[in-house]
């Protein structure tokens, strides 16, 4: 089910060797994507597919020609891309919409940048809302229209100037669950039944569901730097049903492929990956930990669970679950493999303790597997006064990892030591303590 990837052949629109990277505060430079080479076919939709952070809608980005990239090129009918081209559209995660403008004018804006005559414009305004199923709602404004229809806005203004490529980042992940599922189907309905003018999509999602529910070729992107690492091809006729075997079988094995550690070197031990002091961490509440270890230690798992069930009965999402249960591996309570997800003798121990126990366990897990809250605690140890302002430990992490990654890597120390006990910090003041530093 898991294909190698085959050759690239010749498509609507082409990326062969795209590599993006951008410079660090302490020199030298981030990769983001790294040797990127993909082709969207006529009749197709290609989704890609990845965790949180690998370069998705990077990627996105520069296939729109919104982007330039570092190496590489992108070709679109047979000819390199040097900037947006008229025949690829997309569709964003957020809405977007003019909050000035009625649902008519937000759907023609994009025709009337283009300098296309107005009754032009607004025969296809009309005919891209009529499609959508917005007929009716022309002059209503955004504020008026609920997530729903407001991102079949976004989709009218995105077919309106009949694209042959159309590129969606996320673009149902910020509706509700029935919306996105509504929406979903009522899309690829048009699509099947060759009601839009596309000859081929590409759909960035973090939905796995969702990929195997849309997609006839799904490409699973790594992390650090987003390289291309598998290709799978998607047999199901639509429609498709999720509750079949095969179906689940294949989200089942997708799970499997995105938590999987690479394969060691022929001759060579399998090795855990040691985390170094300023590495990036996962932004994960206590209550986010503790939570998954209850649901994977209870009746019906025991211990050990299938991700895409875990993930069903907590109604999250990859980019939500993934975190919590990479957090848990660090720090030795639990391990994932082959898409699922078992505790470690130290997470059923801190199921089974109470809150003070509980805590003992995780600051003693935290001490010994996270580097940067060991440094953090040593540098408080050491100082006279056992004070230190965050700006010590932020300007050493952004000297490592881009802005973002930083202060989110930091947000996640404070609060895991907070729980642990290993330090204080004052939010108000930006400074970390230690309230008993004889303990």
């Amino acid at each position: 089910m898991l294909d190698t990837l085959p050759p690239v052949t010749t498509g609507v629109l082409e990326a062969r060797g795209v590599r993006q990277a951008f410079p660090k505060a302490a020199g030298g430079e981030l990769v983001v994507l790294d040797d990127v080479t993909l082709a969207l076919r006529e009749g197709e939709i290609v989704g890609l597919l990845g965790r949180s952070g690998c370069g998705k809608s990077t990627l996105l980005r520069i296939i729109a020609g919104l982007i330039r990239p570092s190496a590489g090129e992108v070709r679109y009918e047979g000819k390199p891309l040097r900037g947006p081209a008229e025949g690829i559209a997309m569709v964003f995660q957020t809405f977007a919409l003019f909050p000035w403008l009625t649902v008519l004018e937000n759907a023609e804006i994009g025709l009337e940048a283009r300098g296309m005559p107005e009754a032009e414009t607004r025969r296809r305004a009309l005919q891209a809302i009529d499609l959508i199923g917005l007929d009716g709602y022309e002059s209503a404004y955004p504020r008026e229209l609920s997530g729903g229809m407001r991102q079949r806005v976004g989709f009218a203004r995105a077919l309106v100037v009949e694209p042959k490529v159309l590129l969606m980042d996320e673009p149902f992940s910020s509706l509700d669950v029935l919306t996105a599922e509504t929406l979903r189907t009522d899309f690829l309905d048009l699509w099947i039944e060759k009601r839009m003018p596309m000859k081929a999509m590409l759909l960035v999602t973090h939905n796995i569901e969702e990929a195997v529910f849309m997609c006839d070729r799904i490409l699973i992107l790594s992390s650090s730097p987003g390289r291309i690492m598998g290709e799978i091809k998607v047999p199901f006729a639509h429609p498709r049903g999720r509750l079949d075997s095969a179906f689940r079988q294949m989200v089942d094995d997708i799970y499997g492929r995105m938590t999987a550690r690479p394969a060691p070197t022929p001759g060579t031990a399998v090795k855990t990956p040691v985390l170094g002091v300023f590495d990036k961490l996962p932004r994960v509440s206590i209550n986010r930990l503790s939570g998954l270890m209850e649901t994977v230690a209870a009746p019906p798992y025991n211990g050990r669970a299938d991700l895409p069930a875990i993930a069903a009965t907590l109604q999250l999402e990859v980019d939500d679950l993934f975190p919590i249960a990479e957090a848990l591996q660090l720090m030795g309570f639990a391990e994932l493999a082959q898409g699922d997800i078992q505790l470690t003798t130290a997470g059923r121990l801190f199921v089974e303790s109470d809150t003070q126990t509980r805590k003992r366990i995780f600051a003693e897990h935290l001490m010994r597997s996270i580097p940067l809250a060991a440094h953090v605690r040593r540098v408080l140890d050491e100082r006279p006064g056992h004070r230190a302002p965050r700006l010590r430990f932020e300007t050493e992490i952004e000297d490592h990892l881009p802005e973002e990654d930083a202060q989110e890597t930091l947000r996640a120390v404070i609060s895991w030591g907070r729980y642990a006990e290993l330090f204080s910090y004052d939010d108000e003041a930006e400074m970390f303590s230690l309230e008993n530093p004889a303990a």
